[in-house]
């Protein structure tokens, strides 16, 4: 039996299991291969990985894990979880049954892309979602944001620090008058109308195309689709969940443990609003100290 079963092997679940393997627990990591951030050509705001590929800071990591005889890494993914804690058993796709103790669930979200001609090409690349991801490359540049409710506002001042120059879409929505008087005092134009395409020119360039009115350029266009967890093993453990803005995610506490006792998770899949590569790895590594702490006689 494993100390501990960790379920996606991205930036959240490998930092947990350094701090396992570090501890000297046994750890079988999960991961299908399909981190949220595999459609960027750069990751940015990790310390000491700046502006490396993300699949390249990957698979830099699971080489440095195989120094620790404790940790297995497995190219597979889990199909079912049942038991509780102290006696959990994980099935594989591949017919394979694990168990243990404790299971940290870390295997992230899905982006759900829009009906749009041009969007899903472009997300990560020319359509990005997070200014500290990828806003200093493109400081100072023409910027486009795609309305999606109140939490835009928000985006609307973050973004000065990097540019002054935004452009935002309401894409059909209707943005309140209070808003909207606030974006007037701002200098911040409004583009009306429905997007209806969204063609790249190479680089960080978009073309937004409209069912009403003229196609407007911008350098970088930010948008915020909803998500979803990329699996749904939470469901059938039951385990509760939080409605935020952006998707559902998984309820944790200070010690990032769910619902379930015994069960912690990190990354997107606990913390849908800031995809960060820093803030997945910290919470990753938060949840494999608590869980091995857990487990001290």
């Amino acid at each position: 039996m494993d100390d501990v079963i960790i379920i996606g092997g991205s930036f959240a679940g490998l930092a947990a299991a350094l701090q396992l393997g570090r501890a000297r627990r046994k750890v079988t990591v999960l991961d299908t291969g399909l981190p949220r951030n595999r459609f960027a050509g750069h990751s940015h705001g990790l310390l000491g990985h700046d502006h490396k590929p993300p699949l390249a800071i990957l698979a830099e990591a699971r080489q440095q894990l195989t120094r620790y005889p404790t940790i297995r890494l497995v190219d597979a993914r889990a199909e079912s979880v049942s038991g509780a804690i102290d006696d959990f058993s994980v099935v594989t796709d591949d017919n394979e049954t694990l168990r243990a103790r404790r299971l940290i669930l870390s295997y992230g979200v899905i982006d759900q892309m829009p009906d749009v001609p041009g969007f899903a090409e472009g997300w990560g690349k020319s359509i990005v979602p997070c200014p500290y991801c990828d806003g200093f490359e493109v400081a100072g540049q023409h910027w486009g944001l795609v309305w999606s409710g109140p939490q835009s506002h928000n985006q609307v001042r973050l973004f000065h620090d990097w540019t002054d120059r935004l452009t935002l879409f309401a894409d059909g929505h209707d943005i309140p008058p209070d808003i909207r008087a606030d974006l007037a005092r701002r200098n911040i134009p409004v583009v009306e109308g429905r997007i209806t395409e969204i063609a790249r020119h190479g680089g960080h360039s978009a073309t937004v195309k409209l069912d009403t009115g003229p196609d407007v350029a911008v350098d970088i266009l930010f948008a915020h689709p909803r998500n979803k967890p990329s699996a749904s093993l939470h469901e059938s453990l039951g385990l509760a969940t939080v409605d935020t803005p952006l998707g559902i995610a998984l309820k944790v506490d200070e010690r990032r443990e769910t619902s379930m006792p015994g069960i912690y998770a990190a990354g997107d899949l606990a913390n849908p609003g800031m995809p960060s590569v820093t803030v997945a790895s910290w919470h990753g590594a938060m949840a494999g100290i608590f869980a091995q702490q857990s487990m001290l006689v």
